[in-house]
């Protein structure tokens, strides 16, 4: 198995996942446990290549001129963090199969789960800096899922919307550091950068890359000020919660200030921001984890003060320091993952997580509760487990330290404070819930849970245990693999014994440990008895405030920046929008002036300017119509579209002139479908002489500014055109449409293969507007004071849209001589699917594409729906807008992936002449099915967007189902049109 497959196994399991039924939990968990587990055995046959340094990697060209390749590397600090994401996911997926009910959107929670894991093993496995960064936001939005899976709770929903939003900001901040970094290497690679230490600690940009990184990582690990968000995310499911705090998110942080230790740190920048941030959340976390009464609330502050714990060590910019960092992410997710289950399952089987209800569970769940209670020991760093281990590692650092005299004093002291704190909290997250007299007002009789719930939580005690009894044999080589990566690959001498002799770092661990006993007995019945309430310097440092005041100044700002420059009319809005344009484009243009080479020119042609004389005369037309009569102002708008399609032919572009023509149509039918939305006029109230005024002064001022635009226009294309070309793009393109592109048609090559990323990007886009647009349409209804319509109005538009092609709705009207029969309408179905596959296949040689080609089968399902309406074309035809738009972006992204599969860059076409049976030699380009993604696409979108107005057109007037007729009203003198 390679990298990438390794890679894309959880996302095909994601999508997998989410088709199984909503009762097939057994089915969903198996898959993602499978998925995980075999992921993970992969990673551990890997070991042996990357045990003494070794590095596989895996690179595929993207845009090799810009240095954005995707590279997957895996080095021994990569497959440690896999091994964590691939091996307690597959616990996880285990656990979540009991833990979740059956009435939960259950196939939801695991493609969500697996697309998470598949994000972290990216971040954990990418080798270049861009690439770093987009998994890095992919594992915020899948989070954001996770956390808010429970959407109808409102903390849930608060919590996903907190940590989406200080991720992601921090997500942008590391965005432009690591765009800065690059520029300062010259390279994106990662294992350039990271050979590039002393080049960017010497930089002028090194301060300001180096806070930019800094915020994204510490906002992700939540890391002082950012602390806040991490609390809130216990609204997710304890599956979640354990996954998330042992093994991906909040250790995203961290792996990347690890990942970057070679590069970023031995400065005193480094060490004064990593390791004052990592301080403060050490002892802020500890501290405000004593005082919570929710199982989950005390385990998530103490997640911030062990993940404290390991940025202090990596902001000491000692080699040791990192070494021990690295030991403590490992021993941190084994002990932190196994309390998470074991409050889950407290919770599950109790029906409460609230410390002050919980008390002798010890009688009731004794496996439980001793799996517990080793764990937790483990967490306060009790001998003989592995967080003793990690946690002597850290008290020496903090003792041997080579730094000012203050701080080699204050760093022994916070070290034992913290260590004071975590044995209070252990001792409170046991003592509490697992001694004393048995809870008898709890929702559910305790018992122990199913066997297999519990199979999670053994491994990973059992993991506590032999790691802390046989170190050096468990734990040792990988540790060293681990490390040797991030602190440069000369490792220093360090010892995993278990005893050292009565040194510093023992005693103070024995004070933190009888600190800690002591500072429970004293706490334990005031906080029974709630008498202390929480910790109130805590909750004055709390970063949530701030974060909460600066959204609200933000939002304050916004609505007084929209009060003065927006308002509610349309036309006021596009006014503002085109003076804006207008004024930006003449800027530029005045201070470097406008000027038109000597280029000869054609002669003029009196027709030619017979037709713009035409479409001048419609443009204006329009105008003046639009107030009176709306249907002649749709009739000339679309002269003025079809004289545009005469000039393109004109000027030889006959590609332009088809795309052109096919957009007026498709917009035609989307203006006549919106004309019924439009307010109605009111022609019983004469307009007074001050209306009157205001009316003439905008038309006026609209009249100069399209004026000004027009003719601005006009200016940039006559001095673009009269300018000499030598060597321009345009040569580029033609000169190498047919030898690179394999195609004589230079417009379609440029689209499908040179640019072909960009359209890419279009179609994405296009397909994102459609479901915007359906999903606002879905719910939205036009209130009736803005749709209602004069009888006559009424009956004229629904000629107009309706009667005019569907003969059964027209039989009293006067425009039934106009009427074409709705049985040819169908028959042009398969003429204009004939027409659109001529127009696609001929795309690459000839006028045509996938673009105009999919437009012009998008009016022919148009016309079906407009004739028979929604209900028969979908009972029929079986059309599905969303399938079509899937099936194009896979098709599109497929071919691209092909490409790189074969080694070439990201959309590289490839040509070949096949010689078929009866057709002879065929020329193929893999532009081709490219091009299949763009038709479908444009297919998929156009009707999803035009089915979803006309849908909506119908429902603002009648409430019943869209293939009922219209019975027209009875004719009434018209006394205003459209």
């Amino acid at each position: 198995m390679s990298l990438i497959v390794l890679l894309l196994l959880p996302f095909i399991g994601s999508c997998l996942a989410a088709l199984l039924p909503h009762n097939a939990r057994n089915s969903e968990s198996i898959l993602a446990g499978v998925i995980a587990l075999i992921g993970a055995v992969q990673v551990a046959l890997w070991y042996p290549q990357i045990a003494h340094g070794g590095v596989i990697r895996e690179e595929f060209f993207w845009v090799p001129s810009l240095g954005l390749n995707f590279v997957l590397r895996l080095d021994g600090f990569a497959w440690l963090f896999s091994m964590l994401v691939l091996g307690i996911g597959t616990l996880v997926s285990l656990y979540a199969r009991y833990y979740m009910s059956p009435d939960d959107p259950v196939p939801r929670f695991f493609s969500f789960f697996l697309a998470f894991m598949g994000a972290m093993l990216g971040l954990v496995m990418s080798g270049n800096l861009i690439q770093i960064v987009f998994f890095w936001e992919l594992t915020s939005v899948f989070s954001f899922l996770l956390i808010g899976y429970w959407h109808h709770r409102a903390d849930a929903r608060r919590g996903a919307y907190i940590a989406l939003m200080v991720t992601g900001a921090g997500g942008l901040a590391l965005l432009v550091g690591v765009m800065l970094l690059g520029h300062v290497v010259g390279s994106y690679d990662l294992d350039r950068v990271l050979a590039s230490g002393d080049a960017i600690r010497a930089h002028a940009l090194y301060p300001v890359l180096l806070t930019l990184i800094l915020i994204g990582a510490l906002s992700k690990s939540a890391q002082f000020p950012f602390h806040f968000w991490l609390p809130h995310a216990m609204a997710a499911p304890t599956p979640v919660s354990a996954y998330l705090h042992s093994a991906t998110m909040v250790k995203a942080g961290v792996f990347l200030l690890a990942r970057l230790w070679p590069a970023l740190s031995g400065s005193e920048q480094w060490f004064w921001i990593v390791s004052g941030a990592g301080a403060c959340t050490l002892v802020i976390g500890a501290y405000a984890a004593i005082f919570q009464t929710d199982l989950k609330g005390l385990l998530a502050y103490s997640t911030l003060s062990h993940l404290g714990l390991i940025t202090l060590l990596l902001g000491l910019n000692s080699p040791l320091a990192a070494v021990a960092a690295v030991f403590h992410i490992l021993n941190h997710a084994t002990f932190k993952a196994s309390l998470f289950m074991a409050a889950g399952i407290i919770d599950h089987e109790s029906g409460t997580r609230d410390i002050r209800k919980l008390s002798g569970l010890i009688k009731l769940m004794p496996y439980t509760a001793t799996l517990a209670m080793v764990a937790s020991a483990s967490m306060a760093g009790v001998p003989l487990l592995n967080g003793f281990l990690s946690k002597e590692m850290f008290f020496a650092e903090t003792v041997f330290i080579t730094s000012t005299a203050w701080v080699e004093a204050a760093l022994p002291v916070i070290a034992t404070v913290a260590g004071t704190f975590s044995v209070a909290y252990s001792l409170r997250f046991t003592v509490d819930v697992f001694f004393g007299p048995k809870a008898n007002n709890l929702p559910h009789t305790p018992h122990e849970p199913p066997r297999w719930m519990r199979v999670p939580v053994e491994l990973l005690v059992l993991a506590c245990l032999i790691v802390g009894i046989f170190p050096a044999h468990s734990v040792g080589p990988l540790l060293a693999a681990a490390a040797q990566p991030v602190v440069g690959g000369t490792l220093p001498e360090y010892s995993l014994a278990i005893w050292h002799g009565l040194n510093a770092p023992m005693i103070m661990s024995l004070i933190a440990m009888g600190a800690g006993i002591l500072l429970y007995l004293l706490l334990r019945k005031p906080l029974r008895r709630e008498r202390i309430v929480g910790p109130p310097i805590i909750w004055r440092l709390n970063g949530k405030r701030l974060f909460e005041r600066v959204l609200i100044l933000k939002l304050r700002v916004a609505r007084t920046l929209e009060g003065l420059l927006t308002t509610r009319r349309l036309q006021a809005q596009l006014f503002l929008m085109v003076a804006v344009a207008l004024i930006a484009g003449f800027v530029p243009m005045y201070e470097n002036g406008l000027s038109w080479g000597d280029r000869p020119k054609i002669p003029g042609s009196g027709v030619f300017v017979m037709l713009w004389l035409i479409a001048i005369a419609c443009a204006v037309g329009a105008a003046w119509q639009a107030k009176y009569h709306r249907l002649a102002a749709v009739t000339m708008v679309g002269v003025c579209g079809l004289m545009t399609c005469v000039t393109f032919v004109w000027f030889s572009a006959p590609d332009l002139a088809l795309t052109q023509l096919a957009v007026e149509v498709v917009t035609t039918v989307l203006i006549l479908l919106g004309l019924r939305w439009l307010p109605r006029r009111n022609e019983n109230v004469a307009p007074t002489t001050r209306s009157r005024h205001r009316a003439r002064v905008r038309r006026v001022r609209d009249f100069i500014l399209a004026v000004g635009v027009g003719g601005g226009m006009a200016l940039l294309s006559y001095a673009m055109l009269t300018r000499p070309t030598p060597n321009t793009i345009s040569e580029f393109y033609l000169s190498r449409a047919l030898t690179q592109g394999g195609g004589t048609n230079a417009v379609n090559v440029m689209l499908v293969d040179f640019r072909g990323f960009d359209t890419f990007g279009e179609i994405t886009v296009l397909a994102v507007v459609a479901l915007t647009v359906f999903a606002l349409l879905r719910r939205f209804r036009p209130p009736k004071e803005s749709i209602a319509l004069p009888a006559q109005q009424r009956l004229l538009a629904r000629d107009v849209v309706t009667d005019l092609i569907n003969p059964r709705h027209a039989k009293d009207t006067a425009l039934g001589f106009m009427m074409v029969p709705a049985v040819l309408v169908r028959l042009l179905l398969p003429v204009a699917f004939v027409v659109s596959m001529y127009l696609f296949m001929r795309g690459h040689n000839q006028p045509g594409g996938g673009f105009v080609a999919g437009l012009v089968m998008s009016v022919a399902f148009i016309l079906q729906y407009m004739v028979a309406g929604t209900q028969w074309v979908e009972a029929n035809m079986s059309l599905r807008p969303l399938r079509w738009m899937g099936t194009g972006l896979f098709f599109a992204l497929i071919t691209g992936l092909g490409s790189m599969a074969l080694g070439y860059p990201f959309m590289t076409t490839h040509t070949a002449h096949l010689h078929l049976p009866l057709l002879g030699d065929v020329h193929v380009a893999s532009a081709l099915f490219f091009d299949i993604g763009v038709y479908a696409v444009v297919v998929g979108s156009t009707l999803l967007i035009l089915t979803a107005l006309a849908h909506q057109s119908v429902r603002s007037h009648r409430p019943t189902s869209l293939p009922q007729p219209i019975e027209p009203a009875a004719p009434t003198p018209t006394q205003g049109a459209i």
